[in-house]
């Protein structure tokens, strides 16, 4: 997984089967580059020949097909799966998810390994210490081992990391897992039979 050009060449260099391009608008952690998919797809295209999976920012078949349309092979979808059915979150962060709106998502920790989190009482507490120059060592410790899980696995949402996507404010509902993939191939479909009718007008 990459979020750069240079890390994707490398990584063909390596002998690598896929490279798996993850945008700026992914949950969890995240390229320090701060590129978003819409460019670093095309970007990665461009330079690479093996198969490429794109990430980020993606949750629905409509996103597929934009993802497809810049070059990729296949799409990585992590942030809608967090609300399916079978997902192992915590229900109270699922329902945080439900809850969220657009903007409800900031990249955080920037001077340690960066990370797109919800946002709540521990993220505005990041917020702060990194505004006030608070060292890496500080944020490490304030962190501890046990934040995401504290969060998204015990449900506990104001003393936890919330890692999820700019999709999360676009997610509405909990779903089976199966539910979630033949709704986006329907929408995937039923987008793209609309651009190639356009055709007949351009």
């Amino acid at each position: 997984m990459i979020a750069n050009t240079k890390f994707a060449l490398k990584c063909e260099e390596s002998g690598v089967d896929a490279i798996v391009a993850e945008g700026f608008e992914a949950g969890g952690h995240n390229g320090k580059e701060e590129t978003t998919t819409m460019v670093l797809i095309p970007s990665v295209r461009k330079v690479v020949n093996v198969p490429l999976i794109a990430a980020g920012g993606i949750s629905t078949g409509r996103a597929m097909l934009a993802a497809f349309a810049l070059g990729a092979e296949g799409v990585q979808i992590g942030s809608r799966f967090v609300t399916s059915v079978e997902s192992s979150a915590h229900p109270h962060f699922k329902q945080r998810i439900i809850d969220s709106k657009d903007g409800d998502t900031m990249l955080m920790l920037k001077k340690l390994v960066p990370v797109r989190l919800l946002k709540n009482k521990i993220s505005e507490e990041i917020q702060r210490m990194e505004n006030e120059g608070v060292s890496p060592e500080k944020l490490l410790e304030f962190i501890g081992n046990n934040r995401p899980r504290t969060g998204m696995f015990e449900g506990i949402i104001d003393e936890g990391e919330l890692e999820v996507g700019q999709v999360a404010g676009m997610i509405e509902n909990i779903k089976p897992a199966s539910q979630i993939i033949q709704e986006i191939i329907l929408e995937f479909n039923k987008v793209k039979r609309e651009f190639v009718s356009l055709k007949d007008f351009i």
